[in-house]
């Protein structure tokens, strides 16, 4: 199933390369996996969900609204959407860009190093 799931959604975007972070759980091992050509699995280091860099760009988000009062869930979603709109690469590179990510990406060659 997993690897059905993969070949569908490197179909789905023929033209560009994925990386996809997993954590080191059981569930994310598997004896045998064909990767499509466009797949790349990079499993971040044991028990360390916090270098997960979603986890990391959702603090950083959350430091912007930690002071903020929404009456309402629209209120909210309005405010993380503008908080959103206020990032740029740079930003998002210096919360995300753990140093075992940029290695990977430069073993790719999809960045300088």
């Amino acid at each position: 199933m997993r690897e059905k799931f993969l070949e569908l959604f490197a179909q789905a975007y023929p033209e560009e390369i994925h990386i996809i972070q997993l954590d080191n759980g059981g569930c994310h091992q598997a004896l045998e996996l064909s990767l499509p050509e466009n797949v790349i699995l990079l499993f971040q280091p044991p028990h360390c969900p916090e270098v997960n860099p979603i986890e990391r760009l959702w603090s950083e988000i959350k430091k912007s609204l930690k002071w903020a009062i929404f009456t309402n869930l629209d209120e909210l979603r309005k405010g993380i959407h503008q908080v959103l709109q206020d990032l740029n690469q740079t930003i998002i590179a210096s919360v995300t860009g753990w140093q075992f990510i940029i290695e990977a990406l430069v073993s790719t060659g999809m960045q300088e190093s």
